[in-house]
């Protein structure tokens, strides 16, 4: 009732049964639990939680000033609310392989099924945007190793994040892939590819599972599920969708309110209170406090 009973053992097995089935699998992100909840409702496949959207959420931006604590917070409290795997973005790892190693096994603990660490340099930047600096292939191979050696659990899936098409095009970062993947690496996101022919290059070049992000306003096309699976990927991101419509509502509120002094002529565009109990599961919390509250101790009056 509280919490799912599905362990996080056994999520992280589910993902990778899922990652086997040769379909592709979507992972909306979630800002926040309750959108975790929403997810699974929707029956998708998985949650991914943003590193670019936990910073927003704190009125960042995303250039790596969250620390590992935040987002190790952070993601516990979506990924326990949800039967469903979570995978989380750690940015580069933060700090050296150590500090890598070091978070692979608080996200463990904290119930994730899978992150991803990239090669980018801090302060790091959006994914989509450009002037980017990457790190050499080395340092970026070491941190894969450290995370995928540090892990206690073999089913906590390690995926490596290359930016490298934006910067050094599009046969480097295949390149570096391919790296990341001897280092122990066990999917590959390809950041930043910029048409259908580039993802299918990819997935032509590199053995193991691929994701692709769907982040609107961005560099890549906005492919469908179909396409996507006839191009060979394996799972789909799409990152910020979820905040961008919560806060595109917000603003338009807002506005309503301070223009004509009500939120009235909105209301019908609202999530209902109906909806909300139905999502947060309010009548199974007050089934259980009332199965609690039923008896009387012995001698009480």
């Amino acid at each position: 009732m509280l919490f799912p009973a599905t362990t996080a053992e056994q999520k992280r097995k589910q993902l990778r049964s899922a990652l086997a089935s040769g379909r592709l699998l979507q992972f909306p992100g979630a800002f926040a639990p309750i959108v975790a909840q929403s997810i699974e409702m929707a029956s998708f496949d998985g949650v991914y939680i943003s590193g670019a959207v936990l910073s927003n959420d704190l009125g960042l931006p995303d250039i790596g000033l969250t620390t590992q604590t935040e987002v190790a917070a952070r993601a516990r409290a979506i990924a326990r609310i949800t039967s469903l795997p979570s995978i989380v973005d750690i940015d580069t790892g933060f700090g050296e392989p150590l500090n890598a190693a070091r978070t692979i096994q608080e996200l463990e603990d904290s119930g994730l099924c899978g992150c991803h660490l990239e090669d980018q340099q801090n302060p790091k930047r959006c994914g989509h945007l450009d002037n980017k600096q990457l790190v050499s292939v080395k340092e970026m191979a070491l941190k894969v190793r450290a995370a995928s050696e540090a892990r206690r659990d073999k089913n906590f899936l390690i995926i490596a994040r290359t930016d490298a098409r934006a910067s050094d095009g599009l046969d480097a970062a295949i390149q570096r892939a391919k790296h990341y993947v001897d280092a122990g690496a066990e999917m590959i996101f390809p950041e930043a590819l910029q048409n259908e022919a580039e993802f299918e290059t990819f997935r032509k070049a590199i053995d193991v599972p691929l994701l692709a992000n769907m982040t609107e306003f961005g560099k890549s096309p906005l492919l469908d599920k179909k396409t996507l699976e006839n191009l060979g990927f394996n799972l789909a991101i799409y990152p910020v969708t979820t905040l961008r419509l919560a806060m595109g509502a917000v603003d338009e509120g807002l506005k309503q309110i301070k223009d004509h002094g009500t939120q009235a002529p909105l209301v019908d565009k609202m999530q209902t209170r109906k909806r909300l109990y139905e999502v947060v599961k309010y009548e199974s919390y007050n089934d259980f406090d009332s199965s609690i509250f039923n008896f009387e101790l012995e001698g009480d009056s």
